[in-house]
């Protein structure tokens, strides 16, 4: 917008020094001497307009490269500074300084030296040539000097800039890699905590079961539960899985990825074996663009909850489960067929039991809320479909 601006300010003033130059003035000389002005003033219009068009084809950040720029603004300069000398046609310097404060400004220092000297030789020469007065002489040269010096204030105005908006942007770099800097600080006291306390606490739980199991192995009689070794061995694994998914909350905080695909796969394995039901998982997309570790963790902590609902709502249904990443976001869908009242009842198996202790599809939903993701659930056309998405 900037540069259609400026390049709207030229035309007007090219507009305007042909309107002085051939209407207003008087004083132009009659036969070749008006012909030259002319063609000098079409020749600095033409130029003009090819260097409009490289200008504003240029991309705004791309400095001015090639030849071509300079030798049309040489080429103004000189048809102007000739033609200024002329009776009657010394708006025409307007144009010479137009172009040099553009050269000083948008030009390599030399070739904005190089197009300010051309404008001044030729103001000599046409003042030699029409045998023009010290003012035009002296003071349209200086007149050139003075625009040069503007183009170079110009730049020097431009570089403070950028460089300013460089500095800008380092410090907000610099501050976003403090705040996630005491981000992963803080994570990594959390994980220590968790490590040390729970992970210790559930270790030696284990430990423990597997004593009693010991234990109530060796005694016999009526006293003892019959039940009593299922209970421990159902204790003992509620204690294990509670060990690993707390060993994967803590690789989560110190930032270690979690491998989504293979622990979907681990989970829907655990399904299978452990209710006897079928279940599937499919992945699509390209995965080669990880999530954050974060991201992975809540969605297989996603899929653990499904597939604790159906095995709870839905026992020996088939599950599907279907990872998918997409370009924008990836999406974890659990989906399984209803049970109607007709249906046969479930084969026995163990009872449904879960670590968490309510990890739930609302803390889920509010978990990924957090990670800019949803959580949507369906049950229309007879199944129930869990759909999970998180941004890319």
């Amino acid at each position: 917008m900037l540069r259609l601006v400026s390049w709207a300010i030229r035309g007007l003033a090219f507009a305007l020094i042909g309107l002085d130059t051939f209407v207003r003035s008087t004083g132009l000389p009659e036969g070749t001497g008006r012909a030259a002005i002319v063609g000098a003033y079409l020749l600095c219009g033409a130029c003009l307009a090819v260097w409009a068009v490289l200008d504003l084809r240029r991309p705004e950040d791309e400095p001015v490269r090639g030849p071509a720029v300079p030798v049309l603004l040489a080429t103004v300069a000189a048809a102007s500074g000739v033609a200024c000398a002329e009776p009657g046609a010394g708006t025409m310097v307007g144009l010479a300084a137009l172009v040099v404060i553009a050269a000083g400004s948008d030009l390599p220092l030399a070739a904005g030296w190089t197009v300010a000297a051309v404008g001044v030789l030729a103001v000599q020469v046409g003042a030699l040539l029409s045998g023009a007065g010290h003012g035009v002489f002296l003071g349209y040269p200086l007149l050139l000097a003075v625009a040069l010096l503007a183009g170079h204030n110009r730049r020097t105005h431009r570089i403070r800039a950028e460089q300013a908006d460089l500095l800008l942007e380092r410090a907000e770099e610099l501050r976003a890699e403090q705040r996630r800097t005491a981000v992963l600080d803080e994570r990594a006291r959390i994980a220590r905590e968790i490590h040390d306390v729970l992970a210790h606490s559930l270790g030696a739980l284990g430990i423990q079961i597997q004593l009693a199991r010991a234990l109530a192995a060796q005694e016999s009689g009526p006293a003892v539960d019959p039940r009593l070794p299922e209970v421990l061995e159902r204790a003992q694994r509620m204690a294990s899985e509670g060990l690993v998914e707390t060993r994967r909350a803590v690789h989560a905080l110190r930032g270690g990825d979690v491998p989504l695909p293979d622990g979907l796969a681990a989970a829907v394995t655990e399904y299978r074996s452990r209710h006897g039901a079928p279940a599937r998982l499919e992945v699509r997309g390209e995965v080669g663009a990880t999530l954050d570790p974060e991201q992975n963790l809540h969605l297989l902590r996603t899929a653990q909850e499904a597939l604790i609902n159906v095995a709870k709502h839905a026992p020996g249904q088939p599950v599907a489960v279907t990872l998918d990443y997409q370009e924008h976001h990836v999406a974890l869908t659990v989906s399984n067929p209803l049970r109607r009242p007709g249906d046969a009842p479930p084969p026995a198996g163990p009872t449904v039991v879960t670590v968490d202790g309510g990890y739930g599809l609302t803390g889920i939903r509010e978990r990924l809320a957090l990670l800019g993701g949803s959580l949507r659930t369906d049950s229309a056309d007879g199944a129930w479909t869990l759909t999970a998405e998180v941004p890319r």
